[in-house]
């Protein structure tokens, strides 16, 4: 049972950290209402980093996807709720930018495809486009439901096609990909300032009265007997003691902790759950006028195929792209003597065998970042900037002939199914996990934290619970994520991880 007035400390201010924060202090007039004694939280948010929003933390980018097109209807939903949220400018400013989504596939059945079909079902205002190169051939809905009384979005008399998208940036030279393929629009998203968000969201937490301390790494889980009347000797988390030497208790814990979660809290063994993957990003620095040019694209989503996916330009005149795929471990041998401490790489060519066989020798992987290796930790492996490079050309061809202006790995953390972890520990009731964001949780950001505290209060509805349970059946990880490779970091030469400085005299 809560108490009228609980404390709560949550260590990581990244996505899942700050919106709990959030909606702990957030006025909860539908609760409150009919329970005048809810809980008051008094919240605590401790982040290693010296500087927030963290420079090296995932949510801490120039933007991320905002988009409602998921197989999973759940997330289609949740989503579409984000979204809602994101456009309220009083909570979070500019950092919304509602520039469209454009999903790209092959043949018709990208339109069968669940992704499509969930956008349809919940309301969003979806176009289905033809390829440039096919005439239409006559009217045509998208899709005909009389069972649901959900807005359905008609297609006009005739079907446009796909170039149309790119009418007002008719400077814009189309690639091959971009002049064949299937695809359609959701203009319900766009991309978000990934970094302001963030930012927001911690000003928001202190004008709310939660307290967001930075420099404050976590290095040790307090204990306490759990007193049962059984004279047991389980125990509970009660607070945390940091690398300075200060300590903080609170009456439940909250690790939202990141790629950093399996590493740095080696005893709760959840190298398995919580795997982090650096994922490859690029960024390509336009002038004024190429910027204009882009500057009123969609984004681009071809996960059907090469998992390719880009941005308009920022307000720098930055555009950003990447592919959603397995990624690269970095697998780390953490001492049991040394608290939290990394000791030794595993062996160049270990990974040879199964990453089953891996983790479960307890070994762990953890982010090699511009925090951890300095300028070097922003390289990514050349084979990953020449297939980036090759699918922007798919793309947009001129824009693969710039040069690259930065690199980066963006370090998921991976559950084996890719849902979330927003549970209670099952032997720990003072410890709660929020994380594995699995590479699509920050688009959540304005409606993220308030799962978990229907977590901590226990209204989160059964089906829901399980999904997110610490400890819910899943297969475990294999070399695979969403059927794309995972690599090793470890297998890699020096000279196989990559800068702009070393791009720019690598043909690619």
């Amino acid at each position: 049972m809560m108490k009228e007035e609980t404390n709560v400390l949550i260590v990581g201010a990244g996505c899942f950290g700050i919106s709990t924060a959030l909606h702990l202090l957030l006025p909860r007039n539908s609760i409150t209402v009919s329970n005048p004694n809810a809980t008051k939280y008094n919240v605590t948010v401790l982040d290693r980093s010296p500087t927030l929003p963290a420079p090296d933390a995932a949510s801490t980018d120039l933007n991320k996807v905002v988009r409602s097109s998921y197989h999973d209807v759940f997330y289609t939903r949740l989503a579409r709720e984000a979204i809602h949220d994101w456009k309220d400018h009083d909570a979070w400013g500019d950092c919304y930018h509602e520039c469209g989504v454009l999903v790209l596939g092959t043949g018709e059945s990208i339109y069968a495809d669940g992704a499509f079909l969930n956008d349809i079902s919940e309301g969003a205002k979806v176009q289905r486009l033809l390829p440039p190169t096919r005439k239409d051939d006559g009217p045509k809905s998208i899709v005909e439901d009389s069972d649901s009384d959900r807005s359905q979005e008609r297609q006009p008399a005739h079907l446009p096609n796909l170039q149309d998208i790119f009418a007002s940036s008719s400077s814009v030279r189309l690639g091959p990909t971009l002049l064949r393929a299937h695809a359609y629009m959701n203009y319900d998203g766009g991309w978000a300032n990934a970094e302001a968000g963030i930012a927001q969201a911690i000003n928001r937490v202190r004008k709310l009265g939660g307290k967001v301390l930075a420099g404050k790494e976590v290095v040790e889980l307090l204990k306490e007997p759990i007193v049962d009347g059984n004279d047991s000797n389980n125990t509970r988390t009660k607070g945390v003691r940091c690398a300075d030497g200060s300590e903080y208790t609170a009456d439940i814990v909250i690790l939202a902790t990141g790629a950093w979660t399996a590493a740095s809290f080696p005893d709760l063994a959840l190298n398995e759950k919580c795997l982090a993957t650096g994922q490859s990003v690029c960024m390509i620095q336009l002038t004024q006028e190429e910027a204009d040019a882009y500057r009123s694209i969609p984004v681009v989503l071809d996960f059907g195929t090469s998992g390719f996916y880009m941005f308009p330009p920022n307000a720098q005149n930055i555009i950003k792209f990447a592919k959603h795929t397995g990624g690269y471990a970095n697998f780390q041998d953490i001492s049991s003597n040394q608290s939290n401490s990394v000791t030794s790489a595993i062996p160049q060519n270990f990974g040879s065998g199964s990453l089953i066989d891996i983790l479960g020798m307890g070994i762990v992987s953890t982010p090699r970042t511009i925090t951890s290796h300095g300028e070097d930790g922003l390289k990514i492996p050349v084979t990953e900037a020449q297939m980036l490079r090759a699918c922007l050309r798919e793309v947009f061809p001129d824009l693969a002939e710039k040069p690259i202006s930065s690199t980066r790995l963006c370090w998921y953390t991976d559950s084996p199914d890719s849902d979330w972890i927003i549970d209670i520990h099952p032997s720990d009731p003072g410890l709660m996990l929020a994380t594995a964001g699995s590479g699509h949780a920050y688009k959540f950001l304005p409606t993220i934290g308030r799962l978990v505290v229907e977590r901590i209060e226990n209204r989160m509805s059964p089906d829901v619970r399980s999904r997110f349970a610490l400890d819910r059946p899943t297969r475990r990880h294999d070399l695979y994520r969403a059927g794309a490779p995972i690599g090793f970091l470890n297998n890699l030469g020096p000279t196989a991880l990559v800068g702009a400085a070393e791009l720019s005299q690598i043909k690619t």
